[in-house]
C-alpha cells in the first residue's frame, strides 16, 4: 500500500524530519543545504538578479514534465533573461494531505535532476501540510548573478529596444499549453510539453558579445500577450509575420481543434530576443546550435512607438491587425 502524506508530516516533528531526510534532502541535498540552518550561506555579488514564482499546475505530471521541473525552470528563465547566471533556488511546498509519498519524491528527484542540468543548487525550502485531497503547490525563489563582462547599461531590458531591433524567438510555440490541456482532457495523443531551462542560449549570446536589448520567457498568455507588453513598456511597436511563426503541426491541429489561438498558448522552454539587426544573422545561428534552440526563427521587427506601443500581426495574406494581451483566464492554469 503507497504510504500518504498526512497532517503530521507538517507538524514540525519527527514526522517532519523523515518527509525532509527521505524526500527532499534525499533529492537535492549539497553542501550548503546539508548543513539544515535557518538561513543558507551562499556567495554573493555587487549585483544579483532575484526572482519568485509559484506554481498551481494540474495534472501534477503531464507528457514531457511535471510540476518539479516546471518550477525550477521557471524560476531559472526568469533569472537568465535579464542576463543573470542562475545560482540558487529556494523550494516551499505546500502539500495537501493524502498525497502519496511516492509522487512527491518522483517530483523531487525531477526538480534535482532539473536543477542539474540548469547549472543551480537548491539550498533552503520549506514544507508545510494541509488538509485537502493530495494536491501540491511550490513556491521556488531563484538568485543569479551578473557575469562581470556584463555592464550595467547592457543588462537585457525593456527600455533598451528601439527601432530597427530584429525579434526572434527560440522555439515553436504552444507546446506546453497543449501538453497540459491534452493531459487535463486524457486525450490519447501525447504532445510533450516544452519544459525546459533557457540559460545556456541567454548566457550563449552574451558571451559571444551579441548585444541583447531584452529577453523574455514566453509562459502565461502565450507570445502575442509577452511581446504587447514589451511594446507596451517599450513604448515600440511590435510587427511579427505570421508566416514565420514556428508552431508544431500537432500543436496547430490540436488548437484548431478546440477553436484556440497558438499566439495566446503559453510555452515553458521559450524565450522572446529582440536585438540589433545587424547581430540577428549571427544570433540566430548561434542560437539554433544550441539545446532547446533548434526550432528558432526570427519572427519580426521593432518600429518606432506610436500610441504608446502595440503588436501587431502581419497575416499571410498580407493583412495587418492588432493584437493585445489575452484578455480573462487562459484555460487550463499551465504552471
Amino acid at each position: 500500500m503507497n504510504e500518504k502524506i498526512i497532517m503530521s508530516h507538517g507538524s514540525g516533528g519527527v514526522f517532519t524530519g523523515r518527509l525532509i531526510r527521505e524526500v527532499f534532502e534525499a533529492s537535492y541535498g549539497n553542501e550548503i543545504l546539508d548543513k539544515m540552518e535557518d538561513a543558507a550561506v551562499v556567495e554573493g555579488s555587487k549585483r544579483l538578479a532575484f526572482t519568485t514564482d509559484s506554481f498551481v499546475v494540474r495534472p501534477l505530471v503531464y507528457p514531457g514534465g511535471d510540476i518539479g521541473r516546471l518550477c525550477v525552470c521557471g524560476t531559472v528563465n526568469d533569472l537568465c533573461t535579464r542576463g543573470a547566471v542562475p545560482k540558487y533556488l529556494s523550494a516551499s511546498f505546500i502539500i495537501e494531505e493524502g498525497m502519496e509519498l511516492e509522487l512527491l519524491k518522483r517530483i523531487a528527484k525531477s526538480m534535482a535532476e532539473t536543477a542539474r542540468e540548469a547549472g543551480v543548487k537548491i539550498v533552503t525550502g520549506d514544507t508545510k501540510v494541509v488538509e485537502g485531497n493530495g494536491g501540491l503547490f511550490i513556491n521556488t525563489s531563484g538568485i543569479g548573478v551578473f557575469p562581470e563582462s556584463l555592464p550595467d547599461e547592457k543588462i537585457p531590458g525593456l527600455k533598451r529596444i528601439k527601432a530597427g531591433d530584429a525579434v526572434i524567438v527560440s522555439g515553436t510555440l504552444g507546446d506546453h499549453h497543449a501538453s497540459v490541456l491534452s493531459a487535463r482532457l486524457e486525450g490519447e495523443g501525447r504532445i510533450l510539453s516544452d519544459t525546459a531551462p533557457l540559460n545556456n542560449i541567454a548566457a550563449g549570446l552574451i558571451e559571444n558579445g551579441i548585444d541583447v536589448h531584452a529577453m523574455r520567457d514566453v509562459t502565461r498568455g502565450g507570445l502575442a500577450t509577452v511581446l504587447s507588453e514589451m511594446a507596451e513598456g517599450s513604448e515600440c511597436e511590435m510587427e511579427i509575420k505570421e508566416e514565420s511563426l514556428p508552431i508544431n503541426k500537432t500543436v496547430k491541429a490540436f488548437a484548431g481543434m478546440l477553436g484556440l489561438d497558438v499566439l495566446y498558448m503559453g510555452c515553458e522552454g521559450k524565450m522572446v530576443i529582440i536585438l540589433p539587426e545587424e547581430d540577428c544573422e549571427k544570433a540566430l545561428g548561434l542560437i539554433k546550435s544550441l539545446k532547446y534552440g533548434e526550432n528558432a526563427a526570427v519572427i519580426g521587427r521593432v518600429n518606432a512607438g506610436k500610441d504608446g506601443g502595440r503588436l501587431i500581426l502581419e497575416t499571410g495574406i498580407g493583412a495587418k491587425i492588432s493584437l493585445g494581451a489575452l484578455a480573462g483566464e487562459g484555460l487550463p492554469r499551465i504552471c
